[in-house]
């Protein structure tokens, strides 16, 4: 992953002056890179492309290139300054012009324990853009009736994201179904519902998984309750294997909840769990959040249960490794996020509620009145460890 750092260079200032106290200055930097002087010829093609403004007077030279640069490359503009030379005045003026063409910018300024730092998060971050242009989402059998918040907007989505969502009929997942006839049979459970049932739940994970490769999908959200009448079963050991094998597999057609899964993904390798609050205490930051499906490589273990609402099918009640975890959430059309780290304190298996169930303790208690006042829909992603400064950066 590399680093280009291009420069900014007023006329005025005294070229020898300038390339020792440039010199100086990026030796500070310990992240390796690549030094293209002021040749931008190659603009926009790493994974993260620096504008080291050198001196002050170079606001126009910025102008000049300006639509060049921003023809080549959709991500931020990063100006990198010492200090030194009245740059940091130059990135001031050419900050506020970028906000004034509703464009988006960062001057990256400070110790260079700093400096570094934040050029290592940035590195990430366009990283995980690249990763996630060109993706391709299914959206299997449209959002779920009970959505009604949970809107999106497909044209937004591949600008911002580089994400495709395509819409697939949930008759393609029973065309697959009755292909599958001969499957593995999983190892019994010894609960008798549950294993007179586990059958088919491997066959719709067969048939999710057939759908995902014909249509060339990275994953896909899956109306998932329609399963229940057309098939008699649930998707949810199917969605828990498919994410544990790198695809995204989100529950109820919840778009805005998968894109959060591909992003978290891109950002930590795991999908993330799925989940809604079932409880909240806003006076000591606990929340309960629960679902009946988990990815399998999230949990320390695992066993299976009936689906909590219908009470059939397979369910997944998964048990995370307690410690950090962030909470994240992005809107359908991108305008809005949420991100809050805590701490699940345990997991837990009340019978009234979804089997996968998770206590978690928000750092911020006072963040508990997100959920109560101004939520992101119901769904949620639970991630292991603490993402908060990467996903804030992203959005």
């Amino acid at each position: 992953m590399n680093i280009a750092i291009y420069t900014l260079t007023s006329e005025l200032h005294n070229e020898e002056a300038v390339r020792l106290a440039t010199k100086e200055f990026l030796a500070t930097i310990t992240l390796p890179y690549s030094f293209y002087d002021a040749d931008y010829t190659t603009y926009g093609q790493h994974a993260l492309n620096l504008i080291y403004v050198r001196t002050g007077g170079t606001e126009g030279v910025f102008l000049r290139k300006f639509q060049e640069l921003k023809a080549k490359c959709t991500a931020p503009f990063y100006l990198l300054t010492s200090g030194k030379s009245n740059s940091l005045a130059a990135s001031m003026e050419i900050l506020s012009f970028l906000r004034q063409q509703g464009v988006a910018g960062e001057i990256i300024h400070g110790t260079a324990e700093y400096i570094n730092r934040r050029i290592d998060v940035l590195l990430h971050v366009n990283s995980v853009r690249q990763r996630l242009r060109g993706m391709r989402l299914g959206i299997i059998g449209k959002p779920s009736d009970w959505l009604i918040s949970s809107v999106y907007d497909k044209q937004t989505v591949r600008q911002v994201l580089g994400i495709e969502l395509v819409d697939i009929p949930i008759s393609e997942v029973e065309d697959a179904y009755n292909e599958h006839t001969n499957v593995s049979q999983p190892e019994p459970t010894g609960n008798e519902q549950v294993d007179k049932s586990l059958g088919g739940a491997q066959r719709i994970y067969e048939a999710l998984k057939t759908v995902t490769e014909r249509h060339r999908l990275g994953g896909f959200t899956l109306r998932c309750f329609d399963l229940l009448g057309i098939l008699h079963n649930t998707g949810c050991l199917g969605l828990a294997k498919l994410n544990a094998e790198g695809f995204i597999a989100g529950c109820e057609g919840d778009v805005p909840a998968m894109l959060s899964m591909a992003v978290a993904r891109a950002l930590t390798g795991v999908s993330g769990f799925q989940a809604n609050p079932a409880r909240i205490n806003p006076e000591t930051g606990e929340i309960l959040f629960a679902h009946c499906t988990i990815p399998l490589n999230m949990c320390e273990r695992y066993e299976f249960d009936t689906h909590f609402e219908s009470g059939i099918g397979v369910g997944i009640r998964g048990y995370m490794a307690n410690g950090p975890v962030t909470i994240f959430k992005i809107s359908g059309d991108l305008k809005r996020s949420f991100v809050a780290e805590g701490e699940l304190l345990r997991s837990q298996a009340e019978n009234n509620m979804c089997r996968t169930q998770q206590v978690i303790h928000l750092d911020d208690k006072t963040q508990t009145a997100y959920f109560l006042n101004n939520p992101i829909g119901n769904h949620h992603i639970i991630l292991p460890g603490h993402w908060k400064e990467v996903l804030d950066q992203l959005f």
